[in-house]
C-alpha cells in the first residue's frame, strides 16, 4: 500500500467536521482535494471510509474504527515531530573551540564543513593558538573545548583520542639519512635538531620520545611554527622530527620525509573540563567532531 500522511490527514478531518469544505479549511486543502485524498485512501485499503449523500459525509463501520485510532495515532506522530523541532530550533548559537594552527589547518575544516552542513544555525568559531594558551582556555572557560595534543594527564580537564598520529624525520634530499626508506631513532644520536619550542603539544612527546629510544636530543633551533622549522631545515641549519599532520611541505619546498622507526605516534584529543557538562549545544558539536575526526 502506499498511504500518505495527506491522505490519513483528510480523513480525520472530515470524521471530526462532518463535511468537505471544513475539513479542507482544517488542513489546508480545497475541498475536491479532500474527496480526492479520501477517494484514494479509499482505495489503497480496498473499503469505504465514508457513505456520502447530498446532504451529508457518515463513517461507515470501518471509518468509525479507524477514525478513533487515527487520532490517537496522529496525536503522538505530531509530537514526536514538535519534539523534533524543538531540538532543531535548540541548535542555534555559538560554540568556540581551542585548536592550535597545525590542527586548525589539517582537522578543523572537515569539522566546520560537517557543522555547517548538520547545524546551519550555529556559528562554529576557532581560537587558533599554540597548546598551552589552548589548555589555559578551556581551563578558564573562555572556550567550550579543545582540540589538542595528549595534554599528559593535565589536572582539570577530561578527553577522548580521536586521533593517532605518528611522528616522521623531515630532512634535506642531501642528508645522509634520506638516502634511507626509513631512519631509526637511534641514528638521530648527536644530530643537529631544529623542533617546535615549548609551547607546541608536540614538543614533550618528542623529548619523550627520543629519550625512551636512548637518544641525548642536540637541538640547534627552536620555533613557534612548522612552516618557520621546516624553512630553517631547508636552509641546511638541522633536521627535524615532525607529527605527520603538520604535512604537507611547503610549496616548492625541496625537503623530504622518511618514517622514524619504531613508530611512535601522538594522540590528539578533545579536551574540556573536568566535571564540568558541556552546554546542550556544545555537546552537540563535541559529538560530531568525535564523529568527523574518528573515521577520517
Amino acid at each position: 500500500m502506499n498511504i500518505t500522511l495527506r491522505q490519513l490527514r483528510a480523513f480525520l478531518a472530515v470524521s471530526q467536521h462532518g463535511g468537505f469544505g471544513r475539513a479542507g479549511d482544517r488542513v489546508g486543502l480545497t475541498q475536491s482535494a479532500v474527496s480526492r485524498s479520501i477517494r484514494e485512501l479509499e482505495e489503497q485499503l480496498g473499503v469505504r471510509l465514508l457513505d456520502r449523500t447530498t446532504r451529508e459525509v457518515l463513517l461507515t463501520a470501518t471509518g468509525q474504527r479507524l477514525s478513533a485510532q487515527l487520532t490517537r495515532v496522529l496525536d503522538e506522530l505530531d509530537g514526536v515531530l514538535a519534539e523534533a523541532h524543538q531540538a532543531g530550533e535548540q541548535a542555534k548559537g555559538t560554540v568556540r573551540v581551542a585548536s592550535s594552527p597545525t590542527l586548525s589547518a589539517s582537522l578543523m575544516p572537515a569539522c566546520l564543513a560537517a557543522c555547517g552542513q548538520r547545524y546551519p544555525q550555529v556559528q562554529l568559531q576557532i581560537l587558533d593558538q599554540v597548546q598551552r594558551l589552548n589548555l589555559d582556555s578551556v581551563l578558564s572557560g573562555e572556550v567550550d573545548f579543545g582540540l589538542v595534543v595528549d595534554p599528559r594527564a593535565q589536572p582539570g580537564l577530561e578527553g577522548e583520542a580521536v586521533v593517532s598520529d605518528p611522528f616522521c624525520l623531515v630532512l634535506r634530499p642531501d642528508h645522509p639519512l634520506a638516502q634511507q626508506d626509513s631512519v631509526q631513532w637511534r641514528q638521530l644520536q648527536d644530530a643537529p635538531l631544529v623542533l617546535l619550542d615549548g609551547n607546541s603539544g608536540s614538543r614533550p612527546l618528542i623529548e619523550a620520545a627520543l629519550a625512551a629510544q636512548g637518544v641525548s636530543a642536540h637541538v640547534v633551533q627552536q620555533l613557534g611554527h612548522s612552516s618557520a622549522v621546516f624553512r630553517v631545515v631547508e636552509a641546511g641549519i638541522g633536521i627535524s622530527i615532525s607529527p605527520r599532520l603538520a604535512l604537507p611541505l611547503p610549496a616548492g619546498s625541496q625537503l623530504t620525509v622518511r618514517p622514524l622507526l619504531p613508530e611512535i605516534r601522538r594522540d590528539v584529543m578533545l579536551v574540556r573540563r573536568a566535571g564540568r557538562s558541556l552546554s546542550p549545544l556544545a555537546e552537540k558539536v563535541w559529538q560530531l567532531m568525535r564523529e568527523v575526526l574518528t573515521t577520517q
